[in-house]
Formats: structure tokens, C-alpha cells, sequence
């Protein structure tokens, strides 16, 4: 059984997420911290819990999500998964972060891509990836069918959508994403997102105004 726990990092209040099950293996997701008591923070709770981090993954790479990537990478010795279709957004991360004056430890490339169909393993746990292109030309949701959770980024929020007005986004595409990939799960789902509370396929399906 996978136990997430989130953290809430940067200027952004990026959601970061740890999951971890029953055998100490556990998954870095889109690690937002951005200075050293965040990074601490992160690491104190990893080794409190026994935690082996095993995979680096990356929901999207817009700036807010990829401000650990480094920090995680030397520190735990991981390589970065992501989708082939987010590497333009990854190079513009010293760009970006320029742009907002946030110090930035460049990204190392990722070693891996991931695609749709493809499935992320560790300890005695499986996600599915799901392509689901809107907020950005690569972002992917990490679901475990087991446990009834999505790893969204910033498809989905509470009551409200990923903004698509940066480079790579596309408003109908995230529409049709949502519609196509993650309201035809069960609505008991909880969709954890890449900021903001926790919501449920259902209540969104029900109440979003984006797509009701």
C-alpha cells in the first residue's frame, strides 16, 4: 500500500510529493524545494522514515517543479524520468527562474523518458503514465490503480484547471486531457495536485466549472 506524504515548497507553493510503501522504497516527485531549509526539510523526512529513494520523477518541468531536481539527484544518486515533450521547458528553467529571481542549480537532463502505457515500479508498487498534454507539451499523471490515486501536476486542481497560457500550453488539449484521461477513472480517485488541496474525480467531474 503506497503512503504519500506532500510538502509544500517555494514562492509558488509548489506540492511536492514523497510515496513510499511497505518496503522503504519510496519516489521523489516534482521536487519544488528551492533553498536550504526546504531541502532539509525534504531529507530530514526521508531518513526520519527510512526511506530509500529510488526514482526521480518529474509530473511537468515548469520552474516550480523542478527546483530540487538537482538537489534530489546528487543527494540520493537518481536519474531523471519525465516526457521527451517537456525538454524545451526544462532547458528554459535558468530563463525562467531569472525572470521571477529564484536561485536555480541547473536540472541534470533526464536519462529516461516516459510514455503513456508505460509503468513506474518500486518496492511492491506500480503507477501507469498517462499523456496528458494542455499545461504543458509533456505533462504526464503518475495513477496508482491499487491505491486509487493520481499524481496529476497541474492538469487538475480543485475546482480549477492548469493555466495554459505559457509556452507549450494549449487550453483545449488540457480540456480534452482531463475529459479523456482522468474523468473516465472511478470517482472515488484522489487526484493529488501540483498545488492546493486534494480532490476527488468525482467532486471534479460534479463541480469544476472548467468542465461542467
Amino acid at each position: 500500500m503506497i503512503k504519500l506524504h506532500s510538502f509544500t515548497f517555494n514562492p509558488f507553493q509548489e506540492n511536492t510529493y514523497v510515496l513510499a510503501d511497505e518496503t522503504g522504497e519510496c519516489l521523489i516527485i516534482d521536487p519544488g524545494c528551492s533553498n536550504t531549509q526546504e531541502q532539509s526539510k525534504l531529507t530530514l523526512f526521508i531518513t526520519a522514515q527510512k526511506l530509500k529513494p529510488v526514482k526521480l520523477l518529474n509530473t511537468h518541468c515548469h520552474i516550480d517543479h523542478i527546483l530540487g531536481n538537482k538537489f534530489i539527484a546528487d543527494t540520493y544518486q537518481l536519474e531523471l524520468e519525465m516526457h521527451q515533450k517537456d525538454l524545451q521547458t526544462l532547458a528554459a528553467g535558468k530563463v525562467s527562474a531569472d525572470i521571477f529571481g529564484i536561485t536555480y542549480e541547473e536540472s541534470p537532463a533526464p536519462t529516461k523518458f516516459l510514455e503513456e502505457g508505460d509503468k513506474i515500479n518500486f518496492g511492491k508498487s506500480i503507477l501507469d503514465i498517462v499523456f496528458t498534454p494542455g499545461h504543458s507539451a509533456g505533462s504526464i499523471c503518475f495513477i496508482s490503480q491499487a491505491d486509487k490515486l493520481v499524481i496529476g501536476g497541474d492538469v487538475l486542481f480543485y475546482q480549477g484547471i492548469g493555466r495554459t497560457d505559457l509556452p507549450g500550453g494549449n487550453h483545449q488539449q488540457l480540456l480534452e486531457s482531463i475529459r479523456t484521461k482522468l474523468f473516465t477513472l472511478p470517482a472515488d480517485f484522489t487526484v493529488y495536485p501540483g498545488h492546493g488541496p486534494a480532490t476527488t474525480i468525482g467532486f471534479e467531474k460534479e463541480n469544476n466549472p472548467f468542465l461542467t
